[in-house]
């Protein structure tokens, strides 16, 4: 138990998603934050270690009824996945979110002026995430998948114009980090999506679709930060060890 203590939140997910719904009942971020250890979020947030990794073990140990093994992917694979379910998802989501939000803000904005500010919030990660993944599909990705096809075909590694894998990642990352704050302050906003009392029935369907996108949104970081960055980090120092 003391060795698991040292392993990181991310590293755990990383191995067995379903270990994100423990985190998440203990108000642990797996996906910005996945690169801290137990103890260090233990100690920060005063919760007891060993009943933690009990929880998890427990999680981890018990029979899997099909959750996907994203550790075991070849990362172009794991590219594409990302794109073509959580890219598309982010776009698609937003779409419908941003008419409803609006009409809310309109229709009962003078008597929850949160509102207001939780729209602002999602207008700005909405615009924030356009650009975010753009940078991935037209940059990060493709290089990914060079490496990948490199590396099968046992050829030389042109250098990309950002240098190393490492700078755009570290870009990614921190915009990761600056979305997951967006969403924490809705989360706040919003008692973490509970409507209120008065709320009518297109209120109560975008608080519901604001939580599925924040949890949409954890998977979607937790790919990248823990699985497919770090490997594509290790996939590129392979290659100058090669040299």
């Amino acid at each position: 138990m003391e060795n698991l203590k040292n392993k990181t939140i991310g590293s755990f997910v990383a191995e067995d998603f379903r270990t994100a719904a423990v985190f998440s009942k203990y108000r642990i971020d797996f996906c910005c934050k996945g690169n801290r250890t137990v103890t260090e979020v233990c100690e920060k947030q005063n919760i007891d270690a060993d009943i933690l990794l009990e929880n998890v073990l427990q999680v981890a140990q018990s029979e899997n009824n099909g959750s996907i093994d994203f550790n075991s992917w070849p990362l172009d694979l794991l590219a594409d996945y990302i794109e073509k379910t959580h890219h598309r998802y982010v776009e698609e989501k937003t779409n419908v979110l941003l008419p409803f939000l609006d009409k809310l803000c309109k229709v009962h904005g003078s008597i929850h002026p949160e509102l207001f500010k939780i729209n602002e919030l999602f207008i700005g990660c909405a615009g924030e995430l356009s650009q975010h993944m753009k940078k991935e599909e037209l940059i990060l990705f493709p290089f990914i998948k060079r490496m990948v096809k490199t590396r099968e075909s046992d050829g030389i590694l042109s250098q990309p114009s950002f240098g190393t894998v490492s700078n755009p990642i570290a870009m990614m990352m921190h915009e990761h980090d600056n979305e997951g704050q967006r969403f924490r302050e809705i989360a706040a906003l919003t008692n973490d999506y509970t409507p209120p009392a008065d709320a009518c029935t297109t209120y109560r369907v975008t608080f519901a679709m604001l939580r599925e996108f924040e949890a949409d949104l954890h998977k979607h970081i937790h790919l990248e930060n823990n699985i497919l960055f770090p490997k594509a980090v290790i996939l590129e120092k392979d290659f100058v060890a090669v040299e």
